[in-house]
């Protein structure tokens, strides 16, 4: 099986989009449709290979639906995804179109991860945004019955590309809807949180997508739990002797680049959006999106700033990465109640587009689309976060409670020992690879947090039970105060909605702690993510960590939960606990057990701001 076949979760948004052309090719003409092979021409004469699928028989000009990837354009052997996905795409009406980007499969030229846009003074220069814009100049010029007006849609790559078109847009560029598209890869998306690495995400992408145009099959993660073959590679420093042999290139630069400096920067897709947005926008992410949850969010305020038209829009549902494609009625045993994915696709996705790109006299939607999990309903509005929440406090306290009261008691603190040769991990095991066949990756945003409760080196507090439902729209921010005997830390720190243990409701959801907000952030970053400081010793300092935003119902009966540990293993490589300059480059004797405090109430009151949403 080639590794696209493996890639599973992180390609669901670029296969579906492209399963109409797999069976357009798989059926022949005879469906009423018909495939165009293009080597599309860019400034510099390489040819992009594009294929481009339009009715046979068109009774009017229609607008072309443009999706440029990385992944692979439809005629490569992929496994079909359900008829429906093909369903939603013809029921557009659209031209579609599908690109390999540069240096990818059939495309010519040289592949860079993230290509950042081209020197403003190298009047020769190429990136995605020209290759976008050469590419939809070419199309309204030499394809058939368009109408002039092209979309771009895609998710996870497919999306930042989409974003990456809007910095300098072809006039003919309508509507635009990044899904899922990342942001920045230090500070939120896939490669990084805080400064944190994302181990098994990054090391198997790069593994997988910088193989080159001939796909590589062999997997070197030999052990049935990844868990296990993680912690067997010791320090980050034995990737390349061992595995890589410097071999690929985005490694390489994780290794050169550990702090937010330039390279980050220019990679920052938000840094070029600093101008009035001229192209309507629509953002969509997923509250358990276990790639690219910040992405959507952080572009829409970026684009929110500058948008005197009000032409920006975002749409967050209870999906994973990809998840507005498939039904969307549940993930893992949460049950949300309808089938958002099809809701989206109808009432959401489909008019903006025509909208836009058909009959601009048709009414528009809202600008802000949010379903409010716990809750199950969706929410529209005008921006996000909402105006009008309240901002309230959930303090920890002792006996491992927490409560919307800070507690008058003495001070206080809970601790615990964070050992990096026996990392707590982020979900239970066996932890498959990211692409394995059978990999759950995809829903482990969702899982039940009970199993960490008997690690000694990971804390929980919870509240009494509610005796009325609470709603919270908006974002969420944990101020931690913590020491630690070490010179460097990792903190995690988890919103949990604890449901209550009566079986009869449902027996899989008895007792179950599930994530509302989450996140990872590296100590040494606390002041600077550009330039990492040591952390005293013993010293108490505060963490304000940025738990992202959510629209969620505590339900009456439930119980809201915290949870801190030091270590997300191997989500997130192991933090040495121990100062060095670039923890890519630490040795094994660098590693430490470091004991953890987490204070409470007097001086240092931890507590996560909750926004509050008045009752109707």
């Amino acid at each position: 099986m080639n590794s696209l076949a493996r890639l599973g979760p992180i390609l669901l948004l670029a296969l579906s989009a492209k399963t109409l052309l797999a069976q357009t090719l798989n059926n022949g003409p005879t469906d009423g449709w018909t495939v165009q092979i293009a080597e599309v021409p860019m400034r510099d004469e390489v040819k992009l290979h594009t294929v481009i699928v339009a009715p046979m028989h068109p009774t009017t000009r229609m607008p072309m639906m443009l999706d440029r990837t990385p992944y692979g354009t439809p005629e490569d052997q992929l496994t079909p995804l359900p008829a429906r996905a093909a369903e939603r795409l013809s029921e557009y009406g659209y031209i579609r179109v599908f690109q390999d980007i540069r240096g990818r499969h059939k495309s010519e030229g040289a592949f860079v991860m993230l290509r950042p846009p081209h020197a403003k003074d190298d009047i020769h220069g190429v990136d995605e945004c020209t290759d976008t814009f050469d590419t939809i100049d070419w199309l309204v010029k030499k394809v058939p019955s368009n109408n002039g007006n092209v979309g771009m849609r895609g998710g996870s790559y497919d999306g930042w590309l989409a974003v990456m078109a809007l910095i300098h847009p072809h006039p003919a560029l309508k509507a635009v809807c990044p899904q899922a598209p990342v942001a920045d890869m230090f500070l939120g998306d896939d490669f990084h949180h805080n400064g944190a690495f994302r181990l098994s995400y990054g090391f198997e992408y790069v593994w997988m997508l910088e193989s080159g145009k001939e796909e590589n099959t062999q997997w070197p993660i030999d052990l049935p739990d990844a868990y296990d073959w993680y912690l067997r590679l010791g320090p980050l420093a034995n990737a390349n002797p061992k595995y890589l042999h410097g071999t690929r290139p985005s490694w390489n630069d994780f290794v050169a680049h550990p702090n937010d400096d330039g390279f980050w920067k220019r990679q920052a897709v938000t840094s070029y959006l600093n101008r009035p947005l001229t192209v309507p926008t629509m953002l969509v992410g997923g509250w358990y999106d276990q790639e690219d949850f910040y992405g959507p969010q952080r572009i829409y305020s970026e684009l929110a700033r500058h948008d005197p038209n009000r032409l920006a829009s975002l749409v967050l549902g209870p999906w994973n990465h990809g998840g507005w494609e498939d039904a969307g009625d549940r993930l893992g045993p949460l049950n949300f109640g309808s089938r958002t994915g099809e809701f989206y696709a109808k009432n959401i996705e489909k008019p903006w587009f025509d909208h836009w790109l058909l009959d601009s006299n048709k009414p528009a939607i809202a600008n802000v689309w949010t379903f409010e999990t716990g809750g199950n309903t969706w929410v529209t509005g005008q921006t996000w976060p909402p105006r009008g929440v309240k901002k309230a406090n959930l303090y920890l306290d002792a006996g491992h409670a927490a409560s919307l009261v800070q507690s008058t008691g003495k001070e206080g603190y809970d601790s615990y020992v964070s050992d990096p040769v026996h990392p707590a991990p982020y979900r239970k095991g066996p932890i498959l690879l990211t692409y394995a066949p059978a990999s759950t990756w995809s829903s482990w945003l969702a899982d039940d947090q009970r199993f960490l409760e008997t690690r000694p080196d990971v804390l929980t507090w919870k509240t009494a039970p509610l005796t009325h439902n609470l709603t919270i729209a908006g974002d969420v921010v944990a101020h931690m105060f913590a020491s630690t005997t070490g010179t460097d830390s990792d903190w995690v720190v988890k919103l949990l909605d604890i449901y209550p243990d009566d079986p009869s409701a449902d027996p899989k959801l008895a007792g179950y702690e599930s994530i509302v907000s989450d996140e990872v952030f590296r100590g040494r970053f606390r002041k600077s993510f550009e330039n990492p400081e040591p952390l005293p010793r013993n010293r108490v300092e505060e963490y304000r960590i940025d738990l992202h935003s959510a629209d969620h119902v505590f339900l009456k009966g439930h119980r809201i939960g915290v949870q801190i540990q030091s270590a997300w293993f191997p989500l997130i490589d192991r933090n040495p606990q121990r100062f060095v300059p670039n923890i890519f480059e630490a040795k094994a004797e660098d590693f430490q057990s470091a004991t953890q405090r987490i204070y409470r109430s007097g001086r240092y009151p931890t507590h996560i701001e909750l926004p509050l949403k008045a009752a109707p």
